[in-house]
């Protein structure tokens, strides 16, 4: 047990002390505001505060977890050794930055909360951030400063009993468009063989008509191979199913059809099922209440776990609306647009909410990737993707986090603009569990 001492324990100090000490480096930690409990204190110990009682070690602190609400911060940049870092101190600090509250800024989103331009999805964008501006967006540093400071507390407490954490794999699976052609209804079916006929699509128009005559498998229907390589590569493997009502965004098959609900079950019995809040859903508890029993009437087992559709959510109100509805874990932390991590850490952590000042009970879990990014955004090969990726799992299991992955059962199809993607999935699988 390492004990803190700060001169006011806040919700803010409780959440990112554990987060940091206990969550990622594996240390407990107790608080207390009383100077004579600190000093009697024979074991290891940090203090948190304006000034050191002493010649303990000590981290000069930041205003930040002293405050409530969000203000319009100044943020200033700098190094620590090579890694960037912000909310500078003094030489008696032990490290020249405040980690506590420059971590607590990266993990809550507090400059999403912060005015700011949207993109035509509604979204938050990559380069708005500061780890955009400041070109640390592939690396999660939040997890590096975390291991910098555990160096210098062995130093500082060599006969303490530091445990180590181990490195994990998350595959996640959106499931957006179970099929391309089967098992829509007439007016879709129809609708898309024009559209292709006018478009002098004909290489499409023929690709539907034989699979629709059950000539060859419908190109989307990748299921029985992610869970072939789930099962050979012994991968955990979650699949988010769309499942809300059709509109433009959303264009799943519709959730009253037989064989996708079978598909759904059978999935079930092999893997753990989230669900995937259709595009409008974002601020719509209603929506998503009755998108969640749908998916829960299906498999017959509570709905613990979301993504958002195009990763479309508003902070707090998106993630408020998910614990009302007793959602465990969100899973929607990352940019469409870019590679990397949006919150910082590869550590699944508590969404806190600056609106109530408290600790929640949703788990977020950040990705680090995602298919359509490395496609349709940054236009790479599938061998330039690999690149990509292995840099990243790298970058998080030098620090022994959790390297999640976002892909869709679309992209081994093989098909269209996922030609000559067919391999990537289980290459990546390879190397993010080698």
């Amino acid at each position: 047990m390492i004990l803190i001492y700060t001169h006011k324990i806040t919700p803010r100090v409780r959440y990112i002390f554990r987060h940091i000490l206990s969550r990622i480096l594996l240390i407990p930690v107790s608080f207390t505001s009383k100077i004579e409990e600190f000093v009697a204190h024979d074991g290891p110990k940090i203090s948190y505060t304006k000034m050191p009682l002493g010649n303990e070690f000590f981290i000069k602190s930041n205003e930040l977890l002293f405050e409530q609400g969000v203000n319009d911060l100044e943020i200033s940049m700098q190094k620590w050794d090579d890694i960037p870092c912000f909310f500078a101190t003094n030489a008696r600090s032990a490290i020249p930055f405040d980690i506590f509250a420059a971590s607590f800024y990266l993990i809550t989103r507090y400059e999403e909360y912060l005015p700011h331009v949207k993109d035509h999805h509604g979204r938050y964008t990559a380069t708005q951030s500061l780890a955009f501006k400041y070109r640390f967006l592939e690396k999660p540093v939040v997890d590096i400063w975390a291991f910098k400071l555990l160096k210098i507390l062995q130093e500082k407490f060599p006969n303490y009993g530091y445990k180590k954490r181990t490195y994990k794999f998350i595959s996640t699976i959106d499931v957006d468009n179970a099929f391309a052609y089967k098992h829509k209804n007439l007016i879709r079916t129809f609708g898309g063989f024009f559209k292709d006929l006018i478009q002098l699509k004909l290489g499409e128009v023929w690709s539907r008509l034989v699979v629709l005559l059950n000539f060859k498998n419908d190109p989307f229907d990748t299921f029985q191979k992610l869970l072939r390589i789930k099962k050979d590569l012994h991968v955990n493997t979650i699949f988010f199913f769309l499942i809300g009502n059709y509109t433009s965004f959303d264009t799943n098959v519709s959730a009253s059809k037989k064989k996708f609900r079978l598909l759904i079950k059978h999935i079930v019995d092999y893997a753990p099922v989230g669900l995937h809040p259709s595009y409008f859903s974002s601020q719509d508890a209603v929506m998503i209440k009755k998108e969640k029993e749908r998916l829960e009437n299906i498999t017959n087992m509570p709905v613990l776990r979301t993504r958002q559709h195009y990763l479309r959510f508003n902070l707090p109100e998106t993630y408020q609306i998910l614990i009302d509805l007793e959602i465990q874990e969100d899973y929607s932390m990352g940019y469409a647009s870019h590679i990397g991590f949006r919150a910082s850490t590869c550590t699944p952590f508590y969404f806190y909410d600056l609106d109530f000042e408290i600790q929640t009970p949703l788990k977020i879990f950040p990705f680090a990737l995602m298919d359509t990014t490395l496609n349709d955004y940054m236009k790479l090969t599938p061998k330039q993707s690999l690149g990509k990726i292995k840099e990243l799992k790298d970058e998080v299991k030098a620090v022994n986090g959790t390297f999640i992955t976002l892909f869709h059962n679309e992209s081994l199809s093989d098909y269209l603009r996922w030609k000559g993607w067919k391999r990537l999935y289980e290459s990546m699988i390879k190397i993010a569990t080698s």
